[in-house]
């Protein structure tokens, strides 16, 4: 059994941060206090002048594995979210073939089980026709359900509003939602594109995918979810409209409504899209610096709730491509922490919010056992991070199989420099633990 103890860290966990030491006996931490004398066989690591911090929980990631592996795998891209400090990911069913039957549901699981360096848990992706098999769903091994209300790939546009009313009454499992109103969209698209043809230019992206298409679709949601007393989770939230749809007047654990923003989101505006075009290009898209600024304040105070990447990458040549045929998503699970904490030393959010989004929460809303916090008898999903060790993003260090970033020459403060799974040291300055696998999320359901 391996152990480890993490001396003189600066911890980070519950809203306080604190010096102190870290026992890490086999998958769970077994003690924390402020001095902890190593046994024999014990490796010390001198975490002095580091940040220790739950792993970041990411409850929306996009592998494309299977059917869509010339972009991504999920090897490839766990290895990149390790080494980002992404301890946990939860992964959307939208691969080829998509997660919509229990069977493909598990294959999923099969592969991750054997090529994954960090937890994970899939999603079971709801269409119009396949309530009988979301109902098979269970909710002790299965994170959760997804639907698409806009933007979706192959049959898994829910547009039924009879069949989205009947998934909303049927399953008390959190059901994720992307929103955005596919009829108002579609509207704006062909107004942009009998003007320029498929060359739109990309600063017309967030008006196409407007604020009113997010928000119309969202609002939707919110008021059928009331009605029928489902429990809803609307991904990444992209306008300062929306966020008055939450309340922050109750605890997480209380909300039968719930909100997400992801990093792009946080960092970008639409004064961007002249210097980094497609490869800002996501939906729903990124809008303008007052929905930024909109977001940053509704995750502070508590009425959005998680923070997420939404990790979806295309290649190069894809991304490439005029407007209507580059992809919407890009790769961010590598460069997620380190650009929260740039926000961090800006003075924008705390270390102890930013932990609490990323790694308390996700734990929380999912119930996720024993994950998300720095615990003992809590599995050792930890990392530890220097403040003052600066990097910028280039092509050399870029993990991601599709080779890019929308980060691209940028320069982050922070470095990652441990990474913990299971109490498996997976990540050290670089180097990676290519033996042991993450393991199958469980649920306190």
């Amino acid at each position: 059994m391996s152990s480890y103890l993490l001396k003189n860290a600066t911890i980070v966990n519950e809203n306080k941060t604190f010096k102190g030491d870290v026992l890490i006996e086999g998958e769970k931490i077994k003690q924390i206090s402020s001095t902890i004398n190593a046994s024999e066989n014990t490796e010390i690591i001198d975490a002095e002048g580091k940040y220790l911090i739950p792993g970041f929980i990411d409850d929306q990631v996009h592998f494309r594995e299977p059917g869509l592996t010339h972009k991504a795998n999920i090897a490839t891209e766990s290895r990149a979210a390790v080494a980002g400090g992404i301890t946990t990911f939860i992964e959307q069913p939208n691969t080829v073939p998509q997660a919509t039957t229990q069977d493909l549901l598990e294959d999923k699981f099969q592969i991750a089980a054997k090529d994954s360096y960090t937890n994970y848990s899939f999603m079971f992706g709801g269409t119009n026709d396949n309530l009988d098999e979301l109902l098979k769903t269970d909710p002790k091994m299965v994170a959760g359900i997804k639907l698409f209300l806009g933007s979706s790939t192959g049959n898994m546009l829910v547009d039924d509003v009879e069949v989205l009313e009947k998934i909303f009454s049927s399953t008390k499992m959190i059901i994720s939602l992307h929103c955005e109103d596919e009829a108002t969209i579609r509207k704006n698209t062909a107004e942009f594109k009998e003007k320029y043809g498929d060359d739109i230019p990309l600063k017309y992206h967030p008006i196409i995918r407007s604020e009113e298409a997010c928000y119309i679709s969202s609002s939707k949601a919110i008021e059928l979810a009331k009605k029928t007393g489902a429990r809803i989770h609307i991904f990444h939230v992209s306008t300062a409209k929306e966020t008055a749809l939450f309340r922050n007047d109750i605890p997480l654990e209380e909300k039968q409504i719930t909100a997400e923003v992801c990093v792009h989101h946080l960092w970008f505006s639409d004064k961007d899209y002249e210097e980094k075009g497609t490869f800002i290009k996501w939906n729903p898209a990124v809008k303008t610096e007052e929905d930024r600024l909109g977001l940053w304040e509704a995750l502070i105070d508590d009425r959005i709730d998680v923070l997420a990447t939404d990790h979806a990458p295309h290649t190069l040549a894809e991304k490439q491509n005029v407007y209507t045929k580059a992809p919407s998503g890009g790769p961010l699970v590598q460069h997620a922490v380190t650009a929260i904490l740039e926000k961090v030393k800006e003075g924008v959010i705390s270390i102890e919010k930013a932990v609490e989004k990323m790694s308390h929460n996700p734990a929380k809303l999912f119930q996720i056992k024993k994950r998300g916090f720095i615990k003992e008898g809590f599995y050792a999903d930890v990392v530890l991070i220097d403040p003052n060790a600066s990097w910028t993003v280039a092509k050399d260090n870029i993990l991601y199989k599709c080779g890019w970033s929308p980060f691209e020459g940028t320069t982050f403060s922070h470095t990652i420099t441990h990474t913990f799974v299971n109490g498996n040291l997976m990540y050290n300055n670089g180097v990676f633990n290519d033996e042991i696998k993450g393991k199958r999320l469980t649920f306190n359901r």
